[in-house]
């Protein structure tokens, strides 16, 4: 009888131990191997491909990743009006930089720079030539389009320092069309596809030169630190009588929003307001070439101070430039150049005698 218990308490134990040996093996075979692929449950439509950036590079003009087809595209630079009889503007929302400049009587215009341009269906409205503007467009190796121009911009107009198109003279005016729902002369554009057949028409290059420096540093990410030690800047107010511009933070974008003339400055393309990453005043000395005309001389080559703003800060910068083929340069309080976040990026073109006048909140 005993033996009899004994060898049933033993026949238990064995289908115990073969019990637990199948559920270990049944636990184990869900862990990955070489040959299986471990899945990771993810919550309903999160996204679970990370992203390669694959045939993509970081843009020259902005930071961010474009297809590495279009990096090496020779940007344009269209010179584009800022009155409030020209609202909205269209296409300025595309643009990678933005210069805006004063001029004369108190009202300033726009160059926008543009990369990727070929889709765009209107550009503008298109204005004349300021002489300062053409050393800005060339940092960039753009081609620059306008409509006439001051007659101090002439000479170097016609010479080949530049490369450009003018919408009221010669052949170039088959490039730019009126639109009859505005009033001369607020009425000029463009399209991509004219500044695509521009550029054919004359001859221009249309890709970088494989050996262009780029006029920017970014950093690789956006970084919510960059400017740690700088001044909060969630509003930023420009002198600019006309427009009255000036620039709200969007902590949730990381954007500066931009306002003029009492409202949302938009494009009327998308209807979407215009934003920037990055915003960068330039203090120059400035005169005047004509005083009857008041047509404003701006200094782009003597250097000066200014201020570096992004993701709610602010530093103090100063700028050089070593002559009128050479890019600016911009360096922080150590003397370091500064490295701006990815993303779009406006140049304020500031009268030393109005820098005062500014205010960052």
């Amino acid at each position: 009888m005993k033996k009899r218990i004994v060898y049933i308490s033993l026949l238990l134990s064995a289908v115990v131990f073969l019990t637990g040996c199948k559920k270990k093996e049944e636990t184990l075979s869900i862990l990955p191997t070489e040959e299986t692929e471990q899945v990771i449950p993810t919550e309903v439509g999160e996204e679970t491909q990370e992203e390669t950036h694959e045939g993509e590079v970081r843009s020259f003009y902005t930071g961010e990743w474009v297809d590495e087809n279009l990096a090496w595209n020779r940007p344009v630079a269209v010179m584009t009006e800022n009155t409030h009889v020209t609202l909205p503007q269209y296409g300025v929302g595309s643009a990678d930089v933005i210069y805006e400049c004063p001029v004369e009587g108190g009202i300033t215009r726009l160059m926008a720079i543009y990369q990727n341009y070929e889709e765009l269906e209107k550009v503008g409205n298109v204005r004349s030539c300021r002489l300062y503007y053409v050393y800005f467009a060339k940092e960039f190796g753009a081609a620059y389009f306008h409509a006439g121009e001051s007659k101090y911009a002439l000479d170097v107009l016609n010479s080949s320092f530049i490369d450009n198109v003018d919408g009221i003279t010669g052949k170039g005016g088959a490039f730019y069309y009126r639109d009859s729902s505005r009033r001369a002369p607020h009425n000029l554009y463009t399209t991509g596809e004219k500044l695509s057949q521009a550029m054919e028409r004359y001859g221009y290059e249309t890709k970088l030169p494989e050996d262009y420096e780029p006029h920017y540093q970014f950093t690789t990410e956006d970084a919510p630190n960059l400017l740690e030690h700088g001044v909060d800047a969630t509003m930023v107010k420009l002198y600019y009588v006309d427009a009255k511009p000036w620039f709200v933070y969007n902590e949730k974008s990381g954007l500066y929003e931009r306002y003029e003339f009492g409202e949302k400055q938009v494009d009327g393309l998308t209807g979407e307001q215009l934003a920037v990453k990055n915003i960068i005043l330039q203090n120059c000395y400035s005169s005047l070439k004509d005083s009857g005309n008041g047509t404003l001389d701006i200094d782009y080559l003597s250097g000066g101070t200014g201020t570096y703003i992004t993701n709610g800060k602010a530093i103090e910068i100063t700028w050089k430039r070593a002559s009128n083929t050479e890019k600016t340069h911009y360096y922080d309080a150590d003397g370091n150049e500064i490295v701006l976040n990815p993303g779009k990026t406006w140049v304020e073109i500031v009268e030393n005698s109005r820098a005062s006048q500014n205010t960052i909140n």
